[in-house]
């Protein structure tokens, strides 16, 4: 059997190390992972340890760093995750972000161009600014909102990698999609980058207030990372050159508000809930998004992605690991 080589940077965070498992469950798939473990939760030893697949190797670097080496394995697919991110998470790099990824996508697609590899480019639902009063379309407006932020800077930053490689498509031999995940959650995700649903999870298990920001009305469609994982794997497969797909859950749209109410109930915590200004948590910089949540048709019809996972089944499972990582 001829062997797949894949790379996948960011590899050791969050949802990179749930898609290379599902790469790993091809037998015919060698992976290799990019990671400078800068945003990722993970013990990446302890991971490795538990994955122990041989067809799992890696080098812990930035792609910056990786891309300087100039020799690479014989690609057939590249998954580009890495990337500041999280609410909070992408204050420190305010004035940065825009180089940072930008210079790294340009990096890959200049690997993906050297060894003739498929490209997947995880982009965000930011770049819809909100959308249709939070609802989100492949086919609507990407709308840049008057007030700069940080947070506009990682959206704007993110788009323009979109146009890039759209663009590139057009006039190379390269092979890429994108997908924008909608509020990826589940198993292994950590509250620091601002992650709502750990965040929540850690409050009522430690019988502490659950901290809701503003009136809590936000709107948002959390998305098990397993289905995540598999979207973009489809995306990359059975996608169209050029093409950007939406993986994110419509039926598991919820207020910030309610999702606490529902974390305090699976979890039966005595919690109460707390309505906070982030801003005094974190500073004049932090700033909400608008609500969004996805048209998924594009990826159900054009990849036959169905997500498995209801909002229940996501938050219980991010219980389950959060309980375990807490008796460890």
């Amino acid at each position: 059997m001829k062997e797949k080589h894949i790379l996948v940077t960011g590899g050791f965070g969050f949802l990179g190390s749930h898609l290379v498992e599902r790469l790993l469950a091809d037998e015919d798939a060698r992976v290799h992972v990019v990671d400078n473990l800068s945003t990722s939760p993970l013990d990446h030893e302890a991971y490795v340890r538990r994955v122990n697949n041989p067809r799992l190797t890696y080098d812990i670097l930035s792609v910056e760093e990786y891309f300087s080496r100039g020799a690479f394995a014989p690609f057939a697919e590249i998954y580009h995750l890495a990337s500041v991110v999280g609410p909070v998470g992408v204050l420190a790099h305010s004035g940065k972000i825009t180089k940072s990824i930008t210079d790294d996508t340009y990096r890959v697609i200049d690997i993906a161009n050297r060894t003739g590899a498929r490209l997947c480019d995880v982009s965000t639902s930011e770049i819809y600014g909100g959308g249709r009063d939070g609802y989100c379309s492949e086919n609507d407006n990407k709308i840049i909102t008057p007030k700069v932020s940080v947070r506009l800077e990682y959206a704007v930053a993110k788009l323009a990698c979109e146009i890039a490689l759209v663009n590139t498509c057009k006039v190379s031999d390269l092979f890429a999609v994108i997908i924008r995940p909608f509020n990826i959650a589940g198993p292994r995700q950590s509250g620091k980058g601002g992650f709502v649903l750990p965040r929540f999870i850690k409050q009522c298990l430690a019988g502490e207030p659950l901290t809701v920001y503003g009136d809590g009305g936000m709107i948002r469609a959390f998305t098990h990372v397993v289905d995540v994982a598999e979207g973009i794997v489809r995306a990359l497969r059975l996608g169209r050159r050029g093409e950007a797909y939406n993986i994110g859950n419509p039926q598991n749209k919820i207020s910030i508000r309610d999702l606490a109410e529902r974390t305090v109930r699976i979890t039966a915590s005595e919690s109460r809930i707390e309505y906070v200004d982030p801003k005094a948590l974190f500073g004049p910089l932090f700033e909400e998004a608008n609500d969004k949540y996805p048209d998924a048709d594009k990826a159900m019809g054009e990849l036959g992605w169905r997500p498995r996972f209801d909002l229940d089944t996501v938050i219980r499972d991010s219980v389950e690991y959060i309980r375990a990582e807490r008796l460890d």
